[in-house]
């Protein structure tokens, strides 16, 4: 069940730049490896529900219904268009600047967790990606399910964090430079801009 090609599969899904990633650089950037080591829970913890539904079966049921997965999206496309938002706004949550007031790490997180929950699409992929694992045995299937599911979350963790810490790393090196600053949070407002528009033309 937990094959190689299991563990190869997901460390490519994982590692591969997504909104969550781009969050958590966001984050180590503007406000240090405090604040990127949180973002990385906040997603972590918002594949959660997805996982839940894979294995209980309700990501077909989302699947299957036009209207709550469009619903769904149209809250995620919302909810990136903010944090485009906030990347360009002075003092902004994802602005880059050299003086910036620490957030609480559970308003960072949560933030970081609602980025994925308002993803239907998560839901649709995990419903894709962990049943050819599976061992075949109807019973132990929710069990594997969860188990699968359990080392995906971890994976996710761990590269999230490495990705946060790169970027808090290179803070210090940055901040100092207003060009670069305004450069950068410009990028980040254009790449949740573009991931937004990517989410409005997703389909179930």
């Amino acid at each position: 069940m937990i094959s190689l090609q299991f563990l190869l599969t997901a460390f490519v899904v994982v590692i591969t730049p997504g909104t969550g990633v781009i969050y958590t650089l966001a984050l180590g950037l503007g406000q240090g490896r405090r604040a990127a080591l949180w973002a990385a829970l906040g997603c972590t913890f918002g594949i959660l529900p997805h996982l839940a539904a894979a294995t209980l079966g309700l990501a077909a049921v989302l699947h299957t219904s036009a209207l709550l997965f469009t619903l769904v999206k149209w809250a995620g496309v919302s909810y990136l268009l903010y944090l485009a938002w906030q990347s360009l706004q002075s003092g902004g949550a994802l602005a880059v600047s050299a003086e910036k007031t620490l957030e609480s790490g559970w308003v960072i997180a949560r933030r970081g967790a609602l980025i994925n929950i308002l993803n239907p699409k998560l839901s649709i992929f995990f419903l894709a990606l962990l049943p050819p694992f599976l061992s075949g045995t109807a019973a132990t299937a929710t069990a594997e399910m969860a188990l699968l599911g359990l080392i995906f979350m971890v994976m996710t963790f761990a590269v999230f964090v490495l990705y946060g810490v790169f970027a808090a790393g290179a803070r210090r090196w940055l901040l100092g430079s207003e060009p670069v600053m305004r450069w950068l949070n410009r990028s980040f407002a254009a790449i949740f801009a573009a991931l937004a528009g990517r989410l409005a033309l997703e389909r179930a």
